[in-house]
């Protein structure tokens, strides 16, 4: 009985499960709606790309002109900053002490300038006019003596060599004469113009050399470049900011106000977009959050694409022309670094068909 009729009915019921497994996996898969609704295009003739939000004076990545430790941060992520403003401090023990040096030396050179713009002190002026009459007198002396040994007429009253010890003494007692006249002429004349001059040059360059420790100081205290908001803060208090170019900034700062987009248009379309065209961001994830843009600028230089959607169909060896639009953030959910999509108005491509088969026609 098993053999006869089980066998034969189990086996025809597997043949009608099988059937219909096989009929329903032939049908088309129903298409599910999507996560987010996309947006529609709000011209009739338009070019469409990926746009990203970034700060009317470009994102700044503020980096520190020396390494350094950092002793202060003066801003946290939001703050609103103005040109000039402090935003973090590097440390500057060592330059302050060269700074005391650098002050200290001006202060001596600033000094001796002074003692020379005053010129001799009276109180020196009787001194020197004394060893001129002092100087005088011996001279006189000595003369008067050569002149008593040179009259005896007997020449066994003295010998050669005394008697040119004694000339040999007025010589001596002349030069000094004129060595006190010469110091009692220079403080007379004053300072001279000269010394003044390389005093005036030392002072300079104390003042010099003052400046540019002050300027290493400022160097230290890295301060905002624009007006604008700090957007990244990736640095605290202790730890060693490194000078040059960094893979993460140790601050980005911006002007939102306003925002800008950086819109991404394949090269084979860049042909349609022209300047002055209306355009229209709406953002991704709710088609219902749109706002007009504003032409600012062509990028005019076509390079390779780096602004990836994730879509699994971009294109990520294609060449596109950047547009810059701006637009008035208010109270708009928008952020800066975030993609939107862009749409730009353009004539038709049909209109583009004539001219091309004109000049198909002018080649042949």
């Amino acid at each position: 009985m098993i053999r006869t009729f089980l066998v034969p009915i189990l086996a025809i019921i597997g043949m009608v499960l099988a059937a219909y497994t096989v009929v329903q996996g032939a049908r088309p898969p129903l298409a599910q709606p999507p996560v987010v609704e996309p947006p529609s295009p709000p011209f009739a003739a338009f070019v469409a790309g990926a746009g990203l939000i970034e700060a009317s004076s470009q994102n700044i990545a503020i980096g520190a002109p020396v390494s350094a430790v950092v002793t202060k941060v003066h801003v946290t992520v939001g703050d609103t900053v103005k040109v000039g403003d402090p935003l973090f401090q590097l440390e500057d023990v060592q330059e302050r002490a060269v700074l005391a040096v650098k002050e200290a030396n001006l202060a001596v050179a600033q000094k001796q300038l002074d003692k020379l713009r005053q010129g001799t002190r009276p109180e020196q002026l009787p001194a020197a006019r004394a060893r001129v009459v002092e100087s005088q007198a011996v001279l006189a002396d000595m003369q008067a003596q050569l002149t008593k040994w040179e009259a005896l007429n007997d020449p066994r009253a003295v010998s050669e060599d005394d008697l040119s010890r004694r000339r040999y003494a007025v010589m001596t007692a002349q030069a000094r004469v004129e060595a006190a006249k010469a110091d009692l002429q220079l403080l007379e004349a004053g300072t001279w113009s000269a010394d003044l001059a390389v005093s005036e040059c030392q002072v300079q360059q104390s003042r010099a050399e003052v400046e540019q420790a002050r300027t290493e100081i400022e160097r230290r205290l890295v301060r905002a470049p624009v007006d604008g908001r700090v957007l990244q803060v990736n640095i605290r208090i202790g730890e060693f900011a490194q000078a040059g170019a960094l893979a993460q900034p140790l601050m980005l700062v911006g002007s939102v106000n306003p925002l800008h987009v950086r819109a991404d248009i394949d090269e084979h379309e860049a042909w349609r977009v022209r300047a002055g065209s209306k355009a229209t961001a709406f953002i991704k994830g709710n088609k219902n959050i749109t706002f007009p843009l504003n032409f600012v600028r062509f990028e005019p230089f076509v390079l390779p694409k780096r602004s990836l959607t994730g879509d699994s169909q971009e294109r990520v060896d294609t060449r596109v022309l950047q547009v810059i639009f701006s637009f008035d953030p208010k109270e708009l959910p928008v952020f800066v670094g975030q993609q939107v999509d862009v749409y730009i108005e353009s004539q038709p491509v049909e209109r583009a068909a004539p001219a091309a088969k004109n000049e198909e026609k002018k080649a042949n």
